[in-house]
């Protein structure tokens, strides 16, 4: 009996072990197979275009920009009638630019010639997305609008929505817009993975991370942060948190929304918010200096 009893504890030791080991193969497995498949977690490219810009009224053109690594990109510029400036609109991570038509043709409504690209991977664009491969994206995007069109730099808001967001960020950084506006974004990569996947060592996982909190207090340029208090995606403490890191002049707009429905053309109160912004980082350009009704100086005999 005493033999027989001795046995059933270390009988039990010998499975708990086993148990622990399978628990950790699993886990090791799991972190494993997310670490190399990652970007299919953070990327949702969509090929098929669900709508053009003229099925909305809207005059565009069908473009093709050149990143520096040699990647062709598809975008389409949408001109205002004697516009006021310019955006460049930098979309969420899923679909392709036929999903935000309805942003375009509100910038267009308020007197922006506006550019919407596809990042490398999505609808029309060649290459696979990556941080660093979108980042080219958005240079592409800006040397199209200030050297092809030749837009000054002084008159181009930057808007970044959703992953977006740190797509605008970092091309703030690298160059000088009238403003920025970052909709519905995050800190950074790291934060949203260490939110969603707290059991994952996240912090040393990805490869791609987007870290905005860390960039923006060195953009000089007028910031405009909108976030939705109902966002499950993205909390407001997120939207919070990189607005507290970004260094004046800023301004954070707070509407009653969820992630995908606090954009300037879903909500009123954002969207008068934005108009504000607008105003103060695209003024009307000044009269000419004693000239006639249709801006003409006269020339001295």
């Amino acid at each position: 009996m005493a033999a027989g009893s001795q046995s059933r504890p270390f009988s039990f030791r010998r499975r708990l072990v086993r148990l622990s080991i399978l628990i950790l193969a699993a886990y090791l497995g799991l972190t494993i197979l997310i670490g190399l498949f990652q970007r299919r977690l953070i990327y949702y490219p969509v090929a098929a275009l669900e709508s053009l810009p003229s099925h909305w009224n809207l005059p565009y053109e069908d473009i093709r920009l050149r990143t520096t690594d040699g990647v062709e990109l598809s975008a389409w510029f949408v001109p205002a009638t004697d516009a006021r400036g310019a955006a460049i609109f930098c979309h969420g991570n899923g679909g392709n630019i036929s999903y935000w038509v309805g942003a375009v043709r509100y910038l267009h409504e308020l007197g922006l010639d506006t550019l919407i690209f596809d990042y490398r991977g999505f609808g029309q664009s060649q290459g696979s997305p990556s941080e660093a491969g979108l980042y080219l994206d958005a240079e592409a995007a800006w040397r199209f609008l200030t050297e092809t069109r030749g837009t000054p730099a002084g008159r181009i808001v930057l808007i970044g929505r959703s992953l977006g967001g740190g797509v605008a960020t970092e091309l703030a950084t690298r160059v000088p817009p009238a403003g920025l506006v970052l909709e519905s974004t995050f800190t950074s990569l790291v934060d949203v993975g260490r939110l969603h996947f707290p059991l994952l060592p996240v912090s040393w996982m990805l490869r791609d991370r987007f870290e905005s909190v860390l960039k923006i207090g060195s953009i000089t340029c007028p910031k405009l942060v909108i976030h939705g208090t109902e966002d499950g995606l993205l909390p407001l403490a997120m939207g919070r948190r990189l607005f507290d890191a970004a260094g004046e002049p800023k301004r954070f707009v707070e509407t009653r929304a969820g992630h995908n429905d606090a954009g300037f053309e879903d909500r009123p109160d954002v969207a008068v918010e934005f108009a504000a912004f607008l105003d103060e980082v695209l003024p009307a350009a000044p009269a000419a200096r004693d000239g006639d009704a249709e801006g003409n100086v006269p020339v001295e005999q």
